[in-house]
């Protein structure tokens, strides 16, 4: 499904918002905020599943108070739900709302697994998935059609779920990565999408922005999928301990002047990413970066998109 990659990318564009800052607030007040990303530019905004709304039901209502907007599940876990129920949801919004929305889905971690969905990891998250997909694209859907083929991604992360993502999706969703492994998920993905989310803090005193980011990294640092990940790009565990060495938190966490942040965004699509997911971090878990976000909008048209292969 690689060139299916292609043709969603240029309707992402460059730059896309990355958000759990919605599903926070009264839906009315999220909806009037998509709204406003929607007239910004961005082209699209990612949500989460953990221990905030339902994905399906928060994407429907999003994307209804929008009208270019994709909106993208960042991503929804397949311990969740069984396949057919994921698939459905697929299709159901992809037929409300042609064009607009993206699945993303994703094997989750152990820990979240086996405590808010009450199920067992097991040990072969790979075979997992594949599994599933097989289940997904095998299961029927008598509901009405999508006009347009129905698009999804795959959270990944080490090299054979993203040799998955390019086979089996669109392209892949990477989250908590430095630059350099953006440039190794382009060679595992071929010119399949490539969407990295990147964490940045409008701040420019580091010892203030490093604070924020710690607070921010420190429970991605315990999971493993992220830890090991980032052992393959050559951190060691004094880089991994007290929530980050200054060397790591500066490479997962963009921070200072717009000017800066707006470098990084551009390094990673220079590394190979189609489309870069900015998750702001304010320090404040509750409050919408509604400033940050119009900011981020600025740069849009000065950020250079990265050639594809015809």
């Amino acid at each position: 499904m690689t060139d299916a990659g292609q043709v969603f990318a240029p309707s992402l564009g460059p730059l896309g918002i990355w958000s759990y800052h919605l599903d926070v607030q009264p839906m009315a007040r999220a909806q009037h905020a998509v709204a406003e990303l929607d007239d910004l530019g961005f082209g699209a905004l990612w949500i989460p599943e953990a221990v905030t709304r339902e994905p399906f039901a928060n994407a429907a209502l999003l994307l209804g108070a929008t009208a270019r907007l994709t909106v993208a599940t960042g991503v929804a876990s397949l311990h969740a739900r069984t396949a057919m129920t994921m698939n459905a949801g697929w299709q159901t919004l992809s037929e409300a709302f042609p064009g607009r929305f993206l699945l993303g889905l994703g094997v989750s971690h152990q820990a979240t697994v086996d405590v808010a969905h009450q199920g067992q990891y097991g040990t072969k998250p790979y075979s997992t998935m594949v599994d599933y997909l097989d289940t997904m694209d095998a299961g029927e859907f008598w509901g009405a059609p999508p006009p347009v083929a129905p698009q999804r991604v795959l959270a990944a992360l080490g090299p054979r779920m993203l040799r998955l993502a390019s086979q089996r999706g669109a392209g892949a969703h990477t989250y908590f990565v430095p630059v350099e492994h953006t440039a190794v998920a382009r060679e595992a993905l071929g010119d399949a999408l490539l969407a990295p989310e990147l964490t940045v803090v409008f701040e420019k005193d580091p010892a203030v922005a490093r604070q924020i980011a710690r607070q921010f990294m420190s429970r991605f640092l315990t999971l493993p999928n992220y830890a090991n990940n980032l052992r393959r790009l050559g951190w060691d565990d004094d880089d991994l301990s007290g929530g980050g060495s200054d060397r790591l938190v500066d490479a997962i966490v963009a921070w200072g002047s717009l000017d800066q942040i707006a470098a990084r965004v551009q390094e990673h699509l220079d590394a190979g990413a189609d489309h870069v997911c900015v998750q702001v971090q304010t320090g404040d878990r509750r409050q919408l970066p509604v400033a940050e976000w119009r900011e981020l909008a600025s740069i849009i048209p000065t950020l250079r998109a990265r050639p594809t292969v015809a």
